[in-house]
């Protein structure tokens, strides 16, 4: 059985910074691409960063670019999103997920498996 379980998500005022972090297990780790996207009230879920199965190549949605770093730690079975300089419009829920996907996509549909999400919310 698959579980990606995110954590990390929490109360920060705007300028601030968050870690998250997705536990996976039940899926050869290192053979998938991995994503985090987010989905704040009332928007579709969007693409926030996705990182290569090796971690040689990452991508970002250009509202992050420069702010947010992934990475992955094959050996733990993790992926993270490091997030700096926090903005209100930042505020959602963030989701990991795993795609076999040929290439490391930004589309939500070539996503394989997602986790349950946690919760950002910036102040401002």
């Amino acid at each position: 059985q698959v579980q990606l379980v995110e954590s990390g998500g929490g109360l920060v005022q705007a300028g601030g910074s968050l870690r998250l972090s997705c536990a996976s297990s039940g899926l050869s780790f290192s053979s998938y691409h991995m994503g985090w996207f987010r989905q704040a009230p009332g928007k579709e879920r969007e693409f926030v960063a996705t990182i290569t199965w090796s971690g040689g190549r990452t991508y970002y949605a250009d509202s992050v670019k420069g702010r947010f770093t992934i990475s992955r730690d094959n050996a733990k079975n993790m992926v993270y999103l490091q997030m700096n300089s926090l903005k209100p419009e930042d505020t959602a829920v963030y989701y990991c997920a795993a795609t076999r996907h040929p290439i490391a996509t930004m589309r939500t549909n070539d996503y394989d498996y997602w986790g349950q999400g946690t919760q950002v919310t910036v102040s401002s």
